[in-house]
C-alpha cells in the first residue's frame, strides 16, 4: 500500500505531507481545489510524463516522494532485482524531481533510474483510472487491449509468442516487397551499388589511416618550428661549454670527493646517472635531426588523400569505420539484387513456412481470446446487475479473417478484431458500445471491467479519478459499494463528488485551497466523524448545511457502516 506521500512546489501545492491508510480513501473538495493535482503527482511517481509546467511559479524545482509497503511475493520485486535495486523490509521509496527547465530526476530507494525503469516499477504499484479511460470504450480498436488484460498470464504468453513470430514474418515479407520492385528500379539500384562499391573499394581505406595521416600532416606543416626547437635543444645540451659539458665537470668533481663524505656519494651517483641519461637523449635528438627532411610532395599527397577520405565520409558515413560497414552492407545487397530471382524464391519459401507457424500461433491465441471473451462477458453482466443495469446484456464480438494465407491478414495484436457490444433495453439487439451507451452507463461499464481486472493485476494501490461521473441515486450507491469491495483486496483512492461514495470511506481527505500573500496553495485535511457529516452534507445540499441534510448525511454514514460490517 501507499503509506505516505510528500509533495513540494507542484502546481498550486506549496508543501504537503499526506499519510494514507489501508482500505478506501476518498478525496473530496470544491472543483479546482487540487484533488486531481494530487493524483497527477502520484502518476508522475508511476512514470508519467513530466513537464516544467508542473513546477510551482517562482520555485526552482518540484519534488514528489512516496513510501510504498509491499509483501514479499509482490510482482514488482522481480522488476527491482532486474534493475539492481534492493527493497529492504519490503519498503520502496520513489522520489522524483522536475526542474524549472523540465528536466526530470528519478530515484528508487536512493538509486538513480531512468524514466522507463520508473514506469516499469510504478505501473506495478499504482493503477490510475480517470475519466479519459472512458475514451478507450469509445474506440473499438482499444477493446482488444482491454480484453487481453483480462486474459492474465496464459494469454499474455501466447500473445508474446505470436508477436515474436509476427515480427520475424514481417521482416521476411518486407524483404520480398523490396526485391519484387520492377526490373527498371532493380537495374538502377544495381548500377548505383556497383558505382558505390567501386568508389569505396578503389579508395582502399584502412580503419586508422586518417588518424595516422593527420598526425603526419601536423608534423610536416610544423616542420620548421620542430626542426629549430630540436636543433636549439641539442645544441644547448651538447658541445663545448654547453649543458652536458658543465654537468660532466660536476660529475668529475663529485666523484673525486665522494669517498671523503658518505652523504656526498648518493648525490654523486644521482648526478652521474642524470648525466648519462641526458647524454643518451642528446644522441637521440641528433639522430632525429639527421633523419628529418622537409617533403613538400609528401604533404601534398597527404592533403589529397585526406580530401578523398573527407569526400567519402560526406557520402557514406561519419568515420572510415562507418564507410567500411556501409560497404559490407551494400556488397550484400548487390549480391542479393544480382541474384534477386533466386533470392525471392528463397524468401517466398521461407515466408510460407513462417506463415504456417504464425497461423498456428494466431489460431491458438484467438481460441484463448474466445474463451476469455465468454468469461469476461459473464463477469461484466454479473457486475452490471449489481450496478442496476440488470436488463443490460454485454458481449464481446471477435471477428477473424476467413483466409489466413497472406501476411496482410495478420496484425501485430493477432488475427482478431475485438469490439464490445451492449443492449441496454430488453428486446433490443446488441450494438457497438460506443454508439449507444450514455455517460453514466459508460462509468458503470468501466467500473465493471476494472472490478474484474483487479483479480488479475495484483496492484498495491488503485486510483479512481471521478469515474462516477454521470450517475446518482441508487446507481451511485451501487457504485460506492462496488468501489468499496475493491478496497478489501487492495488500497483504493477515489476522487468523487458523490456523497454515497464518500460515506463508504475508511479515510476521508478534504482538499481545499487558501490564499496567503497573494499566492494560492492547496491544503489537505483528514476528516473526523463530525467533519465527515459536515462534508457529506455539503456534497448533498451544495453549500448550506440544514438539519435535514445533516440527518441525511448521518443516515448515509450509518448505512455505509452497516454495509461494510
Amino acid at each position: 500500500m501507499l503509506l505516505e506521500c510528500r509533495v513540494e512546489n507542484f502546481a498550486i501545492i506549496e508543501k504537503l505531507n499526506i499519510s494514507f491508510e489501508q482500505g478506501l480513501t476518498v478525496l473530496t473538495g470544491e472543483t479546482g481545489a487540487g484533488k486531481s493535482i494530487i493524483i497527477d503527482a502520484i502518476s508522475l511517481l508511476a512514470g508519467g510524463r513530466g513537464s516544467a509546467e508542473y513546477v510551482r511559479h517562482g520555485a526552482k524545482k518540484a519534488e514528489i516522494e512516496a513510501l510504498f509497503e509491499i509483501n514479499d511475493s509482490h510482482p514488482v520485486i522481480a522488476v527491482l532485482e532486474e534493475i539492481g535495486i534492493d527493497s529492504p523490509d519490503q519498503m520502496i521509496v520513489i522520489r522524483r524531481q522536475i526542474s524549472e527547465n523540465g528536466k526530470s530526476v528519478c530515484r528508487i530507494n536512493g538509486k538513480l533510474v531512468t524514466l522507463s525503469n520508473l514506469k516499469e516499477v510504478g505501473q506495478r504499484l499504482v493503477d490510475i483510472h480517470g475519466q479519459h479511460e472512458h475514451q478507450e470504450l469509445m474506440h473499438p480498436e482499444k477493446h482488444i487491449g482491454l480484453l487481453d488484460r483480462f486474459g492474465g498470464e496464459q494469454l499474455e504468453e501466447l500473445k508474446t509468442q505470436y508477436q515474436e513470430c509476427y515480427i520475424e514474418t514481417q521482416n521476411t515479407y518486407k524483404q520480398i516487397q523490396k526485391f519484387s520492385k520492377n526490373e527498371q528500379q532493380i537495374a538502377q539500384r544495381i548500377d548505383l551499388l556497383k558505382y558505390q562499391i567501386k568508389e569505396i573499394t578503389d579508395a582502399d581505406l584502412k580503419e586508422n589511416e586518417e588518424d595516422i595521416l593527420l598526425e603526419e600532416r601536423k608534423q610536416l606543416v610544423n616542420f620548421e618550428k620542430l626542426y629549430q626547437s630540436l636543433q636549439i635543444s641539442y645544441e644547448s645540451l651538447y658541445g663545448e661549454n654547453k649543458g652536458l659539458d658543465f654537468l660532466r665537470q660536476a660529475v668529475n668533481h663529485l666523484e673525486a670527493i665522494q669517498d671523503l663524505d658518505a652523504n656526498i656519494k648518493s648525490i654523486s651517483n644521482a648526478v652521474s646517472n642524470s648525466f648519462y641519461i641526458l647524454e643518451e637523449n642528446a644522441f637521440a635528438l641528433r639522430e632525429h635531426l639527421e633523419q628529418m627532411e622537409y617533403q613538400p610532395e609528401r604533404l601534398n599527397m597527404i592533403e589529397t588523400r585526406l580530401n578523398e577520405i573527407s569526400l567519402l565520409k560526406k557520402k557514406y558515413g561519419q568515420t572510415v569505420k562507418d564507410i567500411l560497414e556501409y560497404l559490407n552492407g551494400i556488397q550484400k545487397e548487390y549480391q542479393d539484387l544480382a541474384n534477386h530471382d533466386q533470392t525471392i524464391d528463397e524468401l517466398e519459401n521461407k515466408l510460407v513456412k513462417q506463415l504456417a507457424i504464425l497461423k498456428d500461433k494466431g489460431t491458438k491465441l484467438s481460441s484463448k481470446r474466445q474463451k476469455i471473451a465468454r468469461d469476461l462477458s459473464k463477469a461484466i453482466n454479473r457486475e452490471l446487475k449489481d450496478l442496476h443495469m440488470a436488463k443490460a446484456q454485454f458481449d464481446v464480438r471477435i471477428k477473424t479473417p476467413e483466409l489466413l494465407d497472406h501476411f496482410k491478414s495478420y496484425q501485430f495484436q493477432g488475427i482478431d478484431e475485438v469490439e464490445f457490444l451492449i443492449s441496454t433495453n430488453p428486446g433490443e439487439p446488441l450494438k457497438p458500445l460506443a454508439k449507444i451507451a450514455s455517460g453514466g452507463e459508460m462509468s458503470r461499464i468501466m467500473l465493471a471491467i476494472k472490478s474484474n481486472f483487479k483479480s488479475f493485476i495484483g496492484l498495491t494501490s488503485i486510483i479512481f479519478d471521478e469515474v462516477d461521473t454521470g450517475v446518482s441515486g441508487r446507481v451511485a450507491q451501487a457504485m460506492a459499494e462496488k468501489i468499496y469491495q475493491l478496497s478489501n483486496a487492495s488500497q483504493v483512492f477515489c476522487i468523487t463528488h458523490l456523497p454515497q461514495v464518500a460515506a463508504m470511506a475508511d479515510q476521508h481527505l478534504y482538499i481545499s485551497k487558501k490564499v496567503a500573500n497573494n499566492r494560492t496553495a492547496t491544503k489537505v485535511q483528514s476528516l473526523n466523524d463530525t467533519d465527515k457529516i459536515a462534508e457529506i452534507g455539503r456534497m448533498i445540499s451544495g453549500v448550506e448545511m440544514t438539519d435535514l441534510t445533516k440527518k441525511h448525511a448521518e443516515e448515509l454514514l450509518k448505512l455505509a457502516q452497516e454495509i461494510k460490517s
